[in-house]
């Protein structure tokens, strides 16, 4: 006890340095014991999926040309709707023949032949809905769950639920994020930890680059392994004693942990994104072979590399689908980009093993009007949209919600952000009501208070 006041009366700035050198330690034990025993943490329950791998059309790909058939669309076509920003706006036909694939039957475009061949694997989403149609705070709701603060993302939640199973890795990648849109804030870890949030690869516009496979200062040239040993216990013992002094340890103990994960990471990383010793066969699947999917090939095949080597949440960022005009030339190109090489990954997932418990997710910030803005293009859709799940206790070849007959509105069996957020996190063990963190004063969600899990597409 401080010999001239009582404890109640001391200086904030006595009380915890006295105080919380106890807590700290305790704390810095925890994280020793933590990391000695590795990082992954039990589910709430038995898990469908251990990972995740989310597929991110950011600009809005159109639905009612790829998975959402509306044959009412090439019937009524240049007819006046009398809806949305543009109320003298006509109905547009679909730009691709939509065909029904696999023994399924699913609905699919020619959009996307490639995916369609994996039909039977897919669990198309059709009655998406999400709660503003401007781009930015669209992004930032489908990966934080909010579009007006900066909260955690969905992969900081999934990692700070269940950590990664490879202690030299970080559980949660995000490969050639779209620098708009929110930027950051839709891979960081708001008010988790820091070690929470992603690790970029890759820079803007799904090109790789900025160092070794993309990573930058994954190297330090200026000091040797040993050097930097030293330099990070130097850090770290100022950590520790700044915790002591009254620094919050929570905050501190982030800082503490990605020193020691990027350190580790030297050496782990640039291997695990080194595609070069995959074979022939696995480069021609993916598409490393063709120029046009060359790019985004290497981003999936280094998604599936990091998936098997124990990262927990992997997200693979392909930009540009917003298409108020030249739709057909755009998406098409887009659309030439992506196919092969996500349909390389289904395959590739499901030869390794890895299918059944990984949860592959595709999808947009939202989907677009079956009005035209031109002859050629498309608006924003909040209302009604799709995104498809494949694998990690789906259930497959088979079709959720709707929207009504032009693709307007999701009228049958509606599904909120909120909810595909809770159903991402249910596939994976963790139950969105109790995966909180305190903040602010109060027990903080990725769902916020809404959500709910869509049970009818759980296999």
């Amino acid at each position: 006890m401080h010999p001239l006041h009582p404890p109640l009366t001391w200086p904030r700035r006595h009380w915890l340095a006295t105080v919380a050198a106890g807590f700290g330690g305790v704390a810095f034990k925890a994280l020793a014991a933590e990391e000695a025993a590795g990082t992954t943490r039990p589910p709430h329950f038995p898990a469908r999926a251990k990972r995740v791998v989310f597929l991110c059309m950011e600009g809005g790909p159109s639905h009612v040309d790829s998975f959402d058939h509306k044959p009412a669309l090439v019937r009524h076509a240049g007819t006046a709707i009398g809806r949305g920003r543009v109320p003298s706006a006509k109905l547009l036909a679909p730009r691709w023949e939509f065909r029904q694939r696999g023994e399924s039957g699913l609905w699919i475009s020619d959009l996307f032949p490639e995916i369609a061949a994996h039909a039977d694997k897919l669990c198309l989403v059709n009655s998406m809905r999400t709660d503003v149609p401007n781009h930015p705070p669209a992004f930032l709701q489908m990966h934080t769950g909010m579009s007006t603060a900066v909260r955690p993302s969905l992969g900081a939640w999934v990692t700070y639920g269940l950590g990664s199973t490879n202690a030299n890795l970080p559980g949660f990648v995000t490969i050639s994020p779209p620098p708009a849109s929110g930027g950051p804030a839709n891979y960081g870890s708001g008010f988790l930890p820091a070690s929470f949030q992603a690790t970029k690869i890759g820079g803007a516009g799904g090109r790789l680059g900025g160092g070794e496979a993309g990573v930058s200062n994954i190297a330090n040239p200026a000091l040797s392994r040993t050097e930097q040993r030293n330099q990070i216990d130097f850090i770290q013992s100022l950590n520790r004693r700044a915790v002591e002094e009254g620094a919050e340890a929570a905050a501190v103990e982030g800082l503490i942990a990605a020193h020691e994960l990027a350190f580790r990471m030297q050496d782990t990383l640039p291997e695990a994104l080194d595609v070069a010793g995959e074979s022939a066969a696995t480069a021609a699947l993916y598409g490393l072979d063709d120029e046009a999917t060359a790019d985004f090939a290497r981003q999936c095949l280094m998604a599936r590399r990091l998936l098997e080597r124990g990262v927990r949440f992997v997200e693979v960022c392909h930009g540009g689908w917003d298409q108020h005009r030249n739709l057909a030339a755009e998406h098409e190109r887009h659309a030439r980009a992506v196919d092969r090489p996500i349909a390389g990954l289904l395959a590739d997932l499901d030869a390794h093993g890895l299918l059944a418990d990984t949860l592959v997710v595709w999808g947009g910030e939202f989907g677009r009007t079956p009005y035209g803005q031109t002859d050629d293009g498309r608006d924003h859709n909040h209302q009604g949209y799709t995104t498809w799940f494949a694998g990690g206790g789906v259930k497959s070849g088979h079709v959720h919600g709707a929207t009504d007959e032009f693709g307007m509105e999701a009228v049958e069996a509606p599904v909120h952000v909120h909810d595909w957020h809770a159903t991402i996190l249910h596939l994976l063990g963790l139950d969105h009501t109790r995966l909180t963190f305190r903040h602010a004063g109060r027990e903080m969600r990725l769902t916020d208070t809404k959500g709910h899990v869509v049970e009818e597409i759980v296999a």
